[in-house]
């Protein structure tokens, strides 16, 4: 799914908002979950899942181009963490 098309859908269910306040309450969302993992925060969105931040070593990787090796510094990378109601609802209602 898009973000458009996330915008169309919610503005089909709530059928007095406008196109443009469905969007930037989308974009508040988006952006407070952005902003709250890149101060290494958490989001925890109950019955869906969570967001945080975990750290990647520095080491070194290869070039698949050249097979030159190459120095990958140490870096933050957003993770996300299914919840079991997702997870359920994913798999059509069994457990994995």
């Amino acid at each position: 799914m898009l973000r458009s098309e996330l915008v169309q859908r919610l503005q089909e269910e709530l059928a007095p908002m406008k196109a443009a306040e469905v969007e930037r309450a989308v974009d508040i969302v988006l952006e407070e979950i952005a902003d709250a993992l890149a101060e290494g925060g958490r989001v925890e969105l109950r019955g869906f899942g969570a967001f945080s931040v975990r750290k990647r070593d520095a080491r070194t990787g290869r070039n698949p181009r050249t097979g030159a090796t190459v120095k990958v510094a140490a870096k933050r990378v957003p993770f996300f963490k299914p919840g079991k109601e997702l997870r359920l609802k994913v798999n059509g209602g069994e457990e994995p």
